[in-house]
């Protein structure tokens, strides 16, 4: 996915500082896939002028939160990152909660179990699950970041926002998907629709290939949305799977964290 690009909206909102919200994007641009880019590959995914880029990421590399190649113009994400992920973390009372809930899931179906909060337009995992006799590799990890209009996490994600934050959500999407848009618009209504019947999201191959997947959305105490999602490989949670065994699993154990967290569980309308 595309880091926003720098459009010059930055400009119209004086309570924004636009070289932050550049370094920002140049940061964003970095995934699981993408370890090492160039300053030009930063260019073109943010938008900003390749000048401009190079100094950004000079200034965040002094930061600590890029490292540059001796002699060369390839960058990956620096050591500073980990300790500023590891202080929001440490913050996040909801993962030593919901821990137990979703280890218990994942052994009780063999399957991964996530939880992610939004970061832009995609959603970050920050607690992560998965039953200990899986012979399976993991694809998703603490960190790992997923496509909003997608993957089940994000519609469930998108699914649980007001219905006008929802719509700028979605436009948002629109415009940094570019051509790819057409592709993903219809998937991400038809299940935007079954979640107002059935309060869940899924996701059967739309993410990765071989990945079924289902979500729902989390609400927190402070209003906080986030998801909560259970998948593993297709050929063992087929779709009827998800939909019969997993996903009434998935909405107990949702409900057992709201709980014990005091926020709740969107239903369907």
């Amino acid at each position: 996915m595309q880091a926003p690009e720098d459009n010059g909206n930055s400009a119209q909102r004086p309570d924004t500082v636009s070289a932050l919200e550049r370094g920002v994007a140049v940061l964003r641009c970095f995934t699981e896939t993408r370890r090492v880019l160039t300053s030009t590959e930063l260019s073109k995914l943010t938008g900003v002028p390749r000048p401009t880029v190079t100094r950004l990421a000079s200034t965040l590399v002094t930061l600590g939160l890029l490292q540059q190649e001796p002699d060369g113009d390839r960058y990956m994400l620096g050591p500073g990152v980990v300790s500023l992920a590891r202080v929001f973390l440490a913050g996040l009372d909801v993962r030593a909660v919901a821990r137990p809930h979703m280890q218990a899931l994942a052994e009780a179906v063999g399957g991964s179990v996530y939880l992610g909060v939004p970061d832009g337009l995609d959603i970050v995992l920050i607690e992560a699950c998965r039953p200990r006799s899986t012979m399976l590799a993991p694809r998703l990890d603490v960190g790992s970041r997923v496509p909003m209009a997608n993957s089940a996490l994000g519609r469930a994600y998108l699914w649980a926002l007001p219905r006008e934050e929802r719509q700028a959500m979605i436009e948002s999407l629109r415009l940094s998907r570019g051509s790819d848009w057409a592709a993903l618009e219809g998937g991400l209504q038809r299940s935007l629709g079954e979640a107002d019947r059935l309060g869940y999201c899924i996701s059967a191959g739309d993410f990765h290939r071989e990945i079924n997947s289902v979500s729902v959305p989390l609400v927190g105490p402070n209003g906080e949305i986030m998801s909560l999602n259970c998948g593993t490989a297709a050929f063992i949670y087929t779709e009827d799977h998800l939909r019969q065994v997993i996903a009434p699993q998935l909405a107990q154990m949702a409900q057992a964290l709201a709980k014990d967290l005091g926020g709740h569980v969107p239903q369907p309308s």
